[in-house]
Parts: structure tokens; sequence; C-alpha cells
């Protein structure tokens, strides 16, 4: 079970917030940023266990509010599939008793996208190929899931690639990251790393995100999407940069 210090839970409470901002803002970004900043703190396994909840209702908030999820459970089964079977066999990286590697592992998908986003690199992914790309996307997605709590990598660059409306990205994202959560959830569970002792911790988290979500919705139409795109990655590219030297350095 999970216990902190009131600083710690103060620090917490504030990383939940910037991570909603994040959301509110890109409609993405939640794991991703608290995972990051959690993770210079906390184990790994401990980081994952408090991003669940809030992660998921905000994924789920974001997956309901398409227009067509039939259509897109169609399209996208395949990759969930992957990403479900992937998370569930990565958690065992994340819960196992070295987590340097762990957190290495983050710190280098934190770099990489951050990279791959900042060079404006885009990819287009014919229809031929979806047959068999998305269960393997899917199956990487979920291994990296797994065993860093980082749901976005390559999952997100390939749904870019699908030429997709921007409100069926946006959903579709959302059913990415809901099928990571869910996955996840169950393998921390499976391995004994997860106690219903942490959900209240867990669920408190929502309202820090949930502020955060509000905020960065607002945000999203003052600020300009390509200055805090740019900021954004930077800031994830720092974040990258610094845990995978400290992995390296306690190696």
């Amino acid at each position: 079970m999970l216990t902190f210090s009131p600083e710690i839970l103060a620090l917490i409470f504030l990383t939940f917030v910037l991570a909603g901002v994040v959301k509110g803002v890109a409609g993405m970004g939640l794991p991703t940023v608290a995972m990051g900043v959690l993770g210079a703190f906390m184990p790994p396994v401990s980081a994952t266990s408090l991003l669940l909840i809030p992660s998921f209702v905000t994924n789920v908030w974001q997956l309901v509010g398409g227009s067509d999820f039939r259509a897109l459970i169609a399209r996208l089964w395949t990759m969930t599939a992957g990403i479900f079977i992937g998370t569930i066999v990565g958690v065992r990286l994340l819960t196992g008793a070295d987590t340097r590697w762990t957190t290495f592992g983050l710190g280098v998908a934190l770099a990489i996208y951050s990279l791959y986003g900042l060079l404006g690199r885009t990819i287009s992914v014919p229809k031929r190929g979806e047959a068999w790309l998305s269960p393997m996307v899917g199956l990487l997605t979920g291994l990296i899931s797994g065993a860093t709590g980082v749901f976005t990598i390559p999952a997100v660059p390939y749904l870019q690639g699908l030429d997709l409306e921007k409100d069926d990205l946006i959903q579709a994202m959302g059913l990415s990251f809901t099928v990571s959560t869910v996955a996840l959830a169950i393998g921390l569970v499976g391995h004994g790393a997860f106690h219903l002792g942490d959900l209240a911790l867990s669920a408190l988290a929502i309202i820090p995100a949930l502020i955060g979500l509000w905020i960065g919705t607002i945000l999203r139409g003052k600020i300009g999407a390509k200055t805090f795109r740019i900021g954004f990655l930077c800031c994830l590219g720092v974040l990258g940069i610094e845990l995978a030297a400290r992995a390296l350095l306690a190696a």
C-alpha cells in the first residue's frame, strides 16, 4: 500500500495538475508526464499504481466523446488486442526487483517521442498494410506500456499515419489509452504489485487530474498550438534524457 509524506503528496497533486493540463491541451500525455515526473522520486511500479484511475477516467472521457465508436473498433480491434496482450506481458518487467532498466526504457521512450515530434516527422500507413501493421504496433505499444507505464509509442505516431479525421484521431487515442490502462491494472494485480488500499490514493489523484484537464481545455483555445507543442516536447526530451542517464549511472 502506498504511503507518502505531506510534501510528497503535494508534489503528486501538482504533478497530476500538470499532467491534466497537458491532456486537456493535447488530448494525450497524462501518463507520460506523470511517469516522467513521479519516476524521479519513486519506483516506476508505484508511479504506475498512482496513475491508473486518473488515466482511466480521463481516457474514457476522451473515448466516449467521439461519434462512431463501432467503426473505430472494427478498424482497430487487432491493434487493441495486441496492446492488451503486450501490456500484460510487459508488466513483468515493471514489477521486477531491479527497476533500473525499466527507468532507462522510460527515459529512452520519452526522448525518442520528443525527438520524433520536434523533427516534425510524419508517416503514412498504406491501407493494405494495416492488416499486419496494426497487431504488430499494438503488441509493441503494449510491451512498452507494461514495462514503463507510458502508452504513446508507437501507437500515437501510427494512428496519426492512418490519416484519421481530427475527432476520430482523438477518439482512437482514447481507445488505445483506455485498453492500455485496463491491461496495466490487470497485470499489476496479477503480479501482486497493486493492492486495494492503493485505490484510495489513486482515486484522489482524479481531482488534480480533472482540475488540470479543465485548465488545459481553456488554455487550448488561447495558446498557439505550435508554441505549446514545441515547449511540451522539449520538456519531455529533458525528462527522458535525465531518467535514462540516472538509470545508467546507477547500473
